[in-house]
């Protein structure tokens, strides 16, 4: 019988952490996803004495500060979740021999490339988010040579607010919903995110050789949020449920704090090339989520 394997989650109250805590792991994988009460991350003290306290064979962090707009004005809070609580993971699952799987983002781009960002990409953030979502990168990447960071963008699931969840919010209480049409991505389930990182993290326990660096994974396919809109709501529609016509608007029309990439196109080239991981098209991703909620909507 193989021996015990211990992973830490953090994050388990997110889209990614929720499904990494529900994924069908091999027997004999036990996951631990401790509250920030019991682990702060932010905390250096917190993190070596929950380190001490606990034996893990690897670390998975999907957890982040994801609020885009807030962050520009919520700078310390934004580096504090995004930068030094990686950089506080990378030490202390280097010392104790753990390879550290973590989470980051496209917005580490400034979306004026052509074409999907491979991994070498220019790096540039627009904003305070990608800033301090990169400095975590490079946290990761210099704390702990057995170290993973997975860039992926879009991310929807059944769980907390996304922006399949808001459409579908929306068209409950109106005919129409104006949504931008030139910002250009790759919609990602959080589940098939999960399964990533599911399938890095175990092959980095079993193969002290495995690769390491940077990768991407987003679903297969691409397209703009209004494109997206209009999916859900022809998905959702065909189900017997909420849907809206879309008005086609552009960034300008839609000002925001921060300023989004106009273009979050992912290759995951690299990462079906190294881990064997193939990502399904974004619209199977689609479907499956509104079918979840769907049935949990009509469930007795």
């Amino acid at each position: 019988m193989a021996d015990p394997i211990t992973i830490l989650v953090t994050g388990g109250a997110g889209q990614v952490g929720a499904e990494l805590i529900a994924h069908a792991w091999p027997s004999g994988v036990t996951i631990l996803a401790p509250s920030r009460a019991e682990l702060d991350l932010t905390d250096g003290a917190s993190v070596s004495a929950w380190f001490a306290a606990h034996k893990v064979a690897a670390v998975i962090n999907p957890a982040a500060y994801t609020a885009v707009d807030r962050a520009e004005t919520e700078v310390g809070a934004a580096f504090a979740a995004n930068a030094l609580a990686p950089a506080l993971l990378a030490e202390a699952s280097k010392a104790a021999g753990a390879p550290l799987v973590h989470v980051s983002t496209d917005y580490v781009f400034d979306g004026s490339g052509p074409g999907s960002y491979a991994e070498d990409g220019t790096l540039a953030p627009l904003g305070v988010y990608g800033a301090s979502k990169l400095a975590g990168e490079l946290a990761v990447r210099s704390g702990n040579p057995r170290s993973v960071v997975v860039r992926t963008a879009w991310v929807l699931s059944p769980h907390r607010a996304n922006f399949l969840k808001t459409m579908l919010r929306l068209a409950g209480d109106r005919d129409r919903v104006s949504v931008v049409a030139d910002q250009f991505g790759c919609p990602t389930s959080a589940r098939d995110i999960a399964q990533a990182l599911a399938t890095i993290t175990l092959r980095l326990i079993a193969d002290p050789q495995a690769p390491t660096g940077v990768y991407h994974f987003v679903n297969a396919g691409d397209t703009s949020w209004a494109g997206l809109a209009e999916e859900i709501f022809a998905i959702s529609r065909d189900r017997g449920g909420d849907f809206a016509e879309v008005t086609p608007i552009t960034t300008a029309e839609y000002p925001t704090p921060a300023r989004r990439p106009a273009n979050s196109r992912l290759s995951t080239a690299k990462i079906t090339a190294d881990y064997d991981i193939a990502p399904r098209p974004w619209r199977d991703a689609v479907a499956e989520i509104i079918d979840e909620l769907s049935n949990r909507n009509t469930a007795p």
